[in-house]
């Protein structure tokens, strides 16, 4: 496999585009697959329309980013907007790419409709060696299970669609189609080790409680019976009225809460996103009644060291990387703030000179050995491919 990033900060959407596909396809000969990723402040279409101008019949899979995107060069941001793209070329692997909006307000059924497609898109009827997903921040926990329902339990990497303030100005994108609300896959069909560590990196505290009250998937009302505001706001040592509305988000972005799996392989972020009058809490994913929740940790040195940490980690299953795809959540990045320089640091002291490109997610998917395919937030997704 041969890879390449790369990038514009161009001020027109379609130019911008443009030479992101130019740079991308320097040293390629055949290209397989376009992973591409935009500023909100682009015309998503026209950036498409330029990216495609290059390309050609390549298929092109992406969403915008939160805020910027990291390659070897730097951090890509500008009052422009920005788009990159990682490029994959290799002679022996099979790509189906698909994607759709959310179809009759099914998410489930929805992501059946796109595995079904991706499989007619690869010319196969069996199940990929490893996929990717990105989906809007709502509800993709049915995306994986209407996907799975095509394709089984294949393993799974990737994030959500993004935007710079929590606005719904995200879109996600799959060749001439463009979306906010919906769902886009890859399906890879390869011989080579695709390798995902899939992390938090958060420590565990010794604050756990059970799960008793919830409305709807992403409300969470009480733990232990108590209002969920009240119970958290004792275990981080402050006061409820402090944690309302979006100061919730920040506040917990080095304090987040976290669901083990069965086996204790994984613990899934589970980050609170806004306190509500009733002290109940809306987080970013999926929680269930009668199940336990832990109060996580990390400092902002700790979040920064976790991206270099988590490659290294990768490289372990790897021989030799061609290629780093590195999904980052947008949150870790507001709160890292301007020491995210820090992190571009981290990330080309460990990747050694091969191609990379990170993104900024409201929503971080992938697995961990033997354990389901997970959503979740305030989490890493590095996935590497071999050479």
């Amino acid at each position: 496999m041969k890879s390449n990033v790369g990038y514009s900060t161009l001020e027109k959407a379609f130019e911008a585009g443009k030479e992101t596909a130019e740079n991308a396809m320097k040293g390629l000969k055949n290209p397989k697959i376009g992973m591409l990723y935009t500023s909100v402040d682009y015309d998503q279409a026209e950036v498409m329309k330029g990216v495609k101008s290059v390309v050609g019949d390549v298929p092109v899979v992406g969403c915008t980013s939160s805020g910027a995107i990291i390659v070897p060069d730097g951090i890509i941001t500008s009052e422009n907007g920005f788009a990159g793209m990682l490029m994959l070329d290799d002679e022996n692997m099979v790509i189906g790419a698909a994607g759709s909006a959310l179809k009759n307000n099914d998410a489930r059924a929805t992501g059946r409709m796109v595995a079904e497609e991706a499989l007619a898109k690869a010319g196969l009827d069996y199940a990929p060696t490893y996929y990717y997903m990105v989906a809007s921040p709502k509800e993709e926990e049915y995306y994986v299970k209407g996907i799975q329902d095509v394709i089984g339990d294949v393993p799974f990497f990737g994030g959500s669609a993004a935007d710079n303030a929590i606005a719904g100005d995200w879109s996600i994108f799959c060749d001439d189609k463009c979306y906010s609300d919906g769902v886009a896959v890859i399906f890879f069909y390869t011989d080579k080790p695709v390798e995902t560590v899939y992390t938090g990196a958060y420590h565990e505290t010794k604050n756990v409680g059970v799960v008793t009250k919830v409305d709807g998937d992403r409300k969470l009302v009480e733990i232990d019976g108590v209002p969920t505001l009240k119970k958290y706001a004792e275990w981080i040592g402050t006061k409820p009225e402090k944690l309302m509305g979006g100061d919730l988000l920040v506040a917990s972005i080095t304090k987040p809460l976290g669901v083990k799996d069965a086996l204790g392989d994984l613990v899934a972020i589970r980050h609170p996103m806004a306190g509500n009058e009733d002290l109940s809490m809306n987080l970013g994913n999926k929680i269930v009644e009668n199940t336990a929740v832990i109060q996580m940790e990390a400092t902002v040195d700790e979040l920064i060291s976790s991206t270099g940490n988590t490659i290294k980690e990768v490289n372990k299953k790897l021989n030799t990387p061609a290629a780093y795809f590195l999904v980052h959540c947008g949150g870790r990045k507001v709160g890292i703030g301007d020491r995210i320089e820090e992190v571009h640091k981290e990330l080309v002291k460990t990747t050694k000179g091969v191609p990379f490109l990170t993104i900024f997610t409201f929503g971080e998917y992938g697995y961990n050995e033997h354990t389901r395919n997970t959503c979740g937030g305030l989490m890493l997704s590095f996935t590497g491919f071999e050479k």
